[in-house]
């Protein structure tokens, strides 16, 4: 993957800490991610990154032709996206990230997700683009954890969320109040309260590498 970060590298989303060293980060205080072409001139980025942050685009497909258009020929665009089977778990809105705004799949026509795109055929149409590597990353996690997710897991998670803040609030964060909540967690996940595991060392996502055909040669007579 490092050959791909070579160069101009924009890392959209990224906060304080670029995907590279040498990157440019772009995020919150730079501008608004949805229409970058307003800070932005296009065409001028070796590669451009962005890693969870395009779920939080309210025109996903807008903001993911914005992103590509910065992108000059022969470079490339590195996207990591939540997978909404492994992340979201079949429940929206997000329990995990109330922010997210859709929800991303690898293949398939139907999702449960009312605000669902094949992150696939999302980039296929994306002009000159060729599919370098589109993979789905679940490093770390356990499938065994996931389970489908009715109103009662919903209600469990959302009260356990609360109650772990009460807890900390009224008695602190120390150990024993730790250990007491990780116990109690783990009694509620027996009932059904769904799993984050990307709270932990965990991948969720899908990641595609696209590169940026060069323009063809032209010949005059």
């Amino acid at each position: 993957m490092q050959r791909h970060f070579a160069g101009h590298v924009l890392d959209i989303g990224c906060g304080d800490d670029p995907v590279v060293p040498h990157a440019r980060p772009f995020d919150r205080p730079h501008g608004d991610a949805q229409r970058i072409l307003d800070h932005l001139a296009p065409g001028q980025f070796d590669c451009v990154h962005s890693s969870h942050c395009l779920e939080h685009m309210a025109d996903v497909p807008g903001a993911l032709a914005q992103w590509w258009a910065l992108v000059r020929p022969g470079g490339f665009l590195v996207l990591v996206v939540p997978h909404e089977d492994l992340y979201e778990q079949g429940v929206w809105p997000s329990l995990f990230n109330t922010d997210h705004k859709a929800s991303f799949r690898l293949g398939g026509a139907d999702s449960w997700s009312p605000v669902s795109y094949d992150l696939r055929a999302l980039v296929a149409g994306l002009p000159d683009a060729e599919i370098e590597e589109i993979m789905v990353q679940d490093h770390g996690y356990d499938h065994r954890l996931r389970r489908p997710v009715g109103a009662w897991g919903r209600w469990l998670y959302r009260a356990g969320s609360w109650r772990s803040a009460l807890l900390f609030r009224l008695f602190g964060a120390g150990g024993a109040i730790r250990r007491l909540d990780d116990v109690l967690t783990r009694l509620e996940q027996r009932l059904g309260r769904p799993v984050g595991q990307t709270d932990g060392p965990a991948l969720a996502q899908i990641q595609a590498v696209l590169r940026r055909r060069m323009p063809s040669a032209r010949t005059t007579d």
